[in-house]
């Protein structure tokens, strides 16, 4: 027998009891009941994004959100300015060009964060740009922006800050409506703690009148639809066919979060995330990210002489957890150990030991067990 785990940065383990909703039978989605769901969803949704604005909720990847902020607040031939850390950084840059954007393009060296002073001066260089594309967290590397910093910058610029959370939301502070964010982008399958498939966005004032405006061809993610559905009658509804059993484990799941409390869970991700990268210097190994490091991940660099793919594989098919690999450029190069969504005090034990276990197999020089005694002792001193 194998107990299986994920321990990826997305999908996340799902808690037994919202697992559990989706055995239940299927209730139709133009129905008050089903409505009545829906509504404690978004309302709840709001309270885990921080904001008073609508909440969209729509039947895709977090890339389709991605694709719905794109193609709601740009136009062929408007200026972008993307900054990329990362693979999902380059997604923005590639749904831009799609679009027909031009693009100026802010990467720092991947590991590294966004410098708030290098974005001032793209906007004060760039004052007819009409968006600035990053992300809360790039799930490549295991790196956080500072979006409170960056908010203040685009306060007073043409440009809307729109941030892809896919990864962040759920796992390390963010708030909409202080911070000045104007977009924000969701996925379901990462620190929301359900399965793939339900995206969220929501829209500023600031951007809802660029949306208004914006003449971009669009018809599934067209967000005028989704806010006309919000709000033509008394209760909310979705413009298409909701993915019902998607949308009443996401009630239940935002119902745990907003009982542990939003403060409660970037506190629990914070810790669990220093208990990995404890153990993980404690075994003499690297850690990718330079600065801020992210809660929901620990990006490490694959020691020399090992396989980094080959890493990965053993502890997935021999282990039976499913850890990530790097992406783009990264390939092979680093391992990520999740911390995301659904997960306590045993769980950075364990990927630390199955990371232990499988790079002394594949020949690395370390000792096994000094990265479990760490990450046990930094939990201990945590209070955890």
């Amino acid at each position: 027998m194998k107990k299986k785990y994920i321990m990826a940065p997305g999908p996340t383990e799902v808690p037994p009891e919202v697992l559990a909703e989706a055995a239940k039978p299927v209730m139709h989605h133009r129905t008050p009941q089903f409505r009545k769901i829906l509504t404690e969803a978004l309302e709840n949704m709001q309270y885990v994004l921080g904001t008073t604005r609508h909440v969209y909720l729509m039947a895709s990847s977090g890339t389709g959100a991605m694709e719905a902020a794109m193609a709601n607040t740009v136009s062929a031939g408007d200026k972008v300015i993307v900054g990329s850390i990362g693979a999902f950084g380059e997604r923005w840059e590639n749904l831009a060009k799609a679009y027909g954007a031009n693009i100026v393009k802010l990467a720092p060296e991947w590991g590294y964060a966004l410098n708030p002073a290098d974005i001032k001066k793209a906007l004060d260089e760039n004052p007819d740009a009409v968006g600035l594309f990053i992300q809360l967290n790039e799930t490549s590397t295991g790196v956080y922006n500072d979006i409170e910093a960056i908010g203040k910058l685009t306060a007073g610029h043409k440009a809307l800050l729109v941030v892809d959370g896919i990864s962040g939301i759920g796992a390390q502070p963010f708030y909409m409506d202080k911070w000045g964010v104007d977009v924000i982008v969701v996925g379901s399958q990462k620190g929301l703690m359900i399965p793939p498939g339900l995206a969220f966005v929501s829209c500023s004032e600031k951007a809802m009148k660029v949306i208004e405006a914006n003449k971009t061809p669009k018809f599934y993610f067209d967000l005028k639809r989704y806010e006309k559905s919000l709000t033509k009658e008394k209760m909310p509804d979705t413009p298409w066919t909701s993915a019902v059993s998607l949308i009443t484990q996401l009630n239940l799941a935002l119902r745990m979060i907003k009982e542990e409390t939003n403060e409660k869970v970037w506190e629990r991700h914070a810790k669990l995330s220093k208990a990995v990268r404890e153990g993980i210097k404690a075994l003499g190994l690297e850690l990718f990210a330079k600065e801020n490091p992210a809660t929901v991940l620990t990006s490490v660099v694959v020691p020399e002489g090992v396989d980094g793919k080959a890493l990965v594989k053993k502890i997935r098919d021999d282990y039976g957890i499913s850890m990530a690999g790097g992406q783009l450029k990264l390939e092979g190069k680093i391992f990520r150990i999740g911390t995301l969504g659904y997960t306590d005090r045993f769980d950075p034990i364990t990927g630390v030991a199955a990371a232990e276990m499988a790079l002394k197999e594949l020949g690395a020089n370390i000792e096994i067990g000094k990265g479990v005694k760490k990450t046990m002792e930094t939990l201990m001193e945590q209070g955890y």
